[in-house]
């Protein structure tokens, strides 16, 4: 997908509403049967589609003896596309300030029951990671909790996970306590490590913080997985273990 149709695409047109358009600024004024060979789209398709970009402002049509021929409007108009898609999203915005409530108290989020929510690949690392710093940043004392393992530590930290995740981490003044399973780590700037074994590290890497629980691993193909508990009661339980080997270590 090149800059121009992902442009498109994220104005509101799909990519066959996209290659429509671009044809026409190609082709100029054009008959359907020539639109629709040109963009290679069957032309009942291109039809309908046709009457979709009318709508949007941004395909036009005249009557050239029996036949209707389609022209694309300047690109200049994508423009007040544009400021019309910000003013709807500023709609929404504005909107959804009432209606996120509504959805909270139907959702289990909102009852006691724990939620677990899954997630897999290095870009699932990163929702987790960054749910771990957008959570813990909205609390007083910006403190969680973490059992660090030397196994899955560089899987956190991949460069199509979160590298950048303890500089943010430092950047927010987010203070974490570690309990270290393996070797390496070190401290970096608002951090305290206490060492529960040196020699082997564990399979999961455990976030402890503001009423979830997180757990990252790898599976068989090297691939890493994870989980979100969100719930008050094992989140209380797993800092009560946590705090207690805390305290009996060095």
């Amino acid at each position: 997908m090149n800059d121009i149709t992902l442009t498109l695409n994220r104005l509101g047109l799909t990519d066959k509403e996209a290659t429509l358009y671009m044809t026409l600024l190609e082709t100029g004024p054009t008959a359907i049967r020539k639109i629709a060979e040109k963009a290679d789209i069957n032309r009942g398709t291109t039809y309908d589609l046709l009457k979709k970009l009318q709508q949007m402002g941004l395909v036009s049509y005249y009557h050239h003896g029996k036949h209707q021929h389609f022209l694309a409007e300047d690109p200049k108009v994508l423009n007040k596309l544009c400021s019309r898609r910000k003013m709807e999203i500023n709609e929404v915005e504005n909107t959804l300030k009432s209606v996120i409530p509504k959805l909270f108290s139907n959702s289990t989020i909102a009852s006691n029951r724990p939620v677990i929510k899954f997630y897999e690949n290095f870009s699932g690392v990163r929702t987790i990671l960054e749910d771990v710093l957008d959570s813990v940043e909205k609390i007083k004392d910006k403190e969680y909790a973490a059992y660090s393992s030397s196994t899955i530590r560089p899987y956190l930290y991949h460069k199509e996970s979160y590298p950048e995740f303890t500089k943010e981490r430092i950047k927010r003044k987010i203070f974490v306590r570690t309990i270290a399973l393996g070797s390496g780590g070190r401290l970096q700037g608002m951090d305290e490590r206490k060492w529960l074994m040196r020699k082997k590290g564990a399979p999961t890497y455990t976030l402890i913080y503001k009423s979830k629980v997180a757990m990252i691993s790898i599976g068989d193909n090297d691939i890493p997985h994870g989980l979100i508990i969100e719930d008050a009661g094992i989140y209380k339980t797993e800092r009560l273990i946590f705090d207690s080997i805390w305290k009996s270590l060095r």
